[in-house]
């Protein structure tokens, strides 16, 4: 049985117990139906973290202004959601904003079902034309350190970049190739900083210059005005550049590979949750019992654990052979296997291989347990 499966026989359960209790009944109908809803991945941060504008990013177009979650397509339905408040959100996963990676780290952060976003990556490389080159560098290495332990993954993200990029308008693209006409030295000490470059005589009107590096950033456009000057980009060009150099790419990814490709997991880790804070609440015979077992079994937040450990560097496969990780992360996510088998096998001799390290064993039997899952028909 899977853990969406145990978990949905959980609240038959738990409804049972509380059929008493109007709002507990309530709020358990209200977690079975989220079990086949869209994922909820909720934004999270301090203010002037950028967490509306990363939010716009990733979908493309600004939609928070006038609404606090929308519905977009990751591999599947998952739902992304303005948290708007200091406390945590209903959400059964995370993007954790930090503008200033460095600790202590947030309590919001899960080595489950978070995801670390350094959200004004540009500014940690002091704006830059390469100032995501640097800002990707921190987020690996943090990825492979302290933070990297309590989140499924770090993703460096230009927010504001990344929405120029989804909006550019023709006129903005109009401006930036006049202002590429410029002189190279002209444009580069007009660039020193935000005032220089309001204030410099250049082709395009102040007031112009003063709207376009207010919504694109002096990041981006530096960027921009380096890519144009090397070839007459069209503006979706222009877009692609901006788009691609911002890091959305990157977080969209992670949202797909950390968040989507595991709804059914996260959802009804969500829901255990739920049920759990519900019983400590209000205890009711058996209930506790069921949701301890339940949550003991749960091989597939085991797996979710270890491909964050994986994908971040944390414990490495290296020793086992050139393949051994891609194979495990294959396993893990229950990819076909030619010889399920013979892989159980060989994943069980690994964890049994007094030759590798702690971590390493405890890995290979993760693995070992995913290929009985998938023998058994229990990984669907």
């Amino acid at each position: 049985m899977s853990l969406r499966e145990s978990v949905a026989a959980l609240l038959d359960s738990a409804r049972a117990a509380y059929r008493d209790d109007p709002r507990a009944t309530a709020f358990l109908d209200a977690r079975a139906a989220a079990l086949g809803g869209p994922l909820r991945v909720a934004a999270v941060g301090a203010p002037g973290s950028g967490r509306s504008t990363l939010l716009d990013a990733v979908v493309g177009e600004p939609f928070t202004a006038r609404a606090d979650r929308v519905v977009v397509d990751f591999a599947g339905a998952v739902e992304l959601v303005d948290s708007r408040g200091s406390g945590l959100p209903d959400a059964d996963a995370l993007l954790v904003l930090l503008p200033r990676p460095a600790p202590p780290f947030p309590d919001a952060l899960d080595p489950v079902a978070s995801v670390a976003v350094l959200s004004r990556a540009d500014e940690l490389g002091g704006g830059r034309v390469d100032a995501m080159v640097s800002a990707r560098q921190v987020a690996r290495r943090h990825a492979k350190g302290e933070l990297g332990a309590r989140c499924q993954d770090v993703v460096a993200v230009s927010g504001q970049t990344a929405l120029a990029a989804a909006t550019l308008t023709d006129a903005e693209h109009a401006a930036l190739r006049s202002l590429a006409g410029v002189g190279e030295d002209e444009l580069a000490a007009a660039l020193l900083s935000v005032d220089r470059f309001t204030a410099a005589a250049l082709p395009v009107p102040q007031e112009r210059r003063a709207a376009l590096v207010e919504r694109l950033g002096l990041f981006a456009v530096r960027l921009a005005l380096t890519t144009a000057r090397r070839a007459a980009d069209p503006p979706a060009d222009l877009a692609a550049a901006l788009s691609r150099a911002s890091g959305v790419g990157e977080l969209r990814t992670a949202i797909a590979e950390c968040f989507a490709d595991h709804a059914d997991a996260l959802r009804a880790r969500g829901a255990l949750a739920a049920v759990t804070a519900l019983v400590r609440a209000d205890p009711r015979p058996g209930v506790a019992e069921a949701a301890e077992r339940v949550g003991a079994s749960a091989h597939e937040l085991r797996e979710l654990r270890l491909l964050a450990a994986l994908r971040t560097g944390r414990v490495s496969l290296d020793a086992l052979g050139d393949d051994a990780a891609a194979e495990a992360a294959a396993l893990l996510t229950g990819a076909r296997h030619p010889d399920p088998r013979a892989a159980l096998r060989h994943w069980r001799a690994r964890s049994l291989d007094t030759a590798l390290t702690d971590a390493q064993r405890r890995a290979a039997a993760v693995v070992a347990r995913s290929c009985a899952g998938l023998l058994s028909g229990s990984r669907r």
